[in-house]
């Protein structure tokens, strides 16, 4: 069974604003759908976002020459 969670939630996770979440979802950004006027979330979906922006950015917080 799915783990929903609600954009407060999520923001709490992320450690990010709630309005951020919910600007972040309308734009697509992340993935979420809406029931009546709520956002919800499947917490697995939010787990595969950060993996795989993980794996899409191998250098980041790495030294870099300038």
């Amino acid at each position: 069974m799915p783990n929903i969670v609600t954009a407060k939630e999520v923001g709490q996770y992320l450690k990010l604003s709630e309005s951020t979440i919910y600007k972040l979802a309308t734009n697509g950004e992340i993935p979420g759908f809406k029931i009546g006027d709520s956002w919800r979330f499947d917490m697995e979906d939010i787990l595969k976002l950060i993996r795989d922006s993980k794996k899409e950015s191998p250098n980041q917080g790495k030294n870099r020459n300038v």
